[in-house]
């Protein structure tokens, strides 16, 4: 748990992160061509009104794809999303995604240190 955020912000952006997680997993064979996405982490405004959300998805090279294919989408995934958290939140937050890339980058380092 981050400490330079509220209890409330801290609340909001887990329940962002579970119910973006469970919208991706429900729609990757749709929209995501079966790819898989994490939300790894969602960082959220003091306002709450505006979620940065970290996706990993594998396999990696597709990421720039799903982003943009995410971006298409943004309205539907974030309707669905204020269906979801609607009755919790008062504003549902504008969403900003973003590549997750710790795992590729710790891989790399990996592969630096074996060679």
């Amino acid at each position: 748990m981050d400490l330079n955020f509220s209890t409330r912000q801290n609340k909001v952006a887990r329940l962002i992160q579970k119910e973006l997680s469970d919208i991706f997993q429900r729609n990757a064979q749709d929209l995501f061509k079966g790819s898989m996405i994490s939300v790894t982490t969602v960082r959220i405004s003091k306002d709450l009104s505006v979620a940065r959300c970290y996706l990993s998805i594998f396999p990696s090279g597709k990421g720039e794809e799903i982003l943009e294919e995410i971006s298409n989408n943004y309205s539907k995934i974030r309707g669905e999303l204020g269906n979801r958290i609607g009755k919790q939140v008062r504003i549902i937050p504008h969403l900003n995604f973003f590549i997750d890339d710790s795992l590729d980058y710790i891989d790399n380092i990996n592969r630096l240190i074996k060679s």
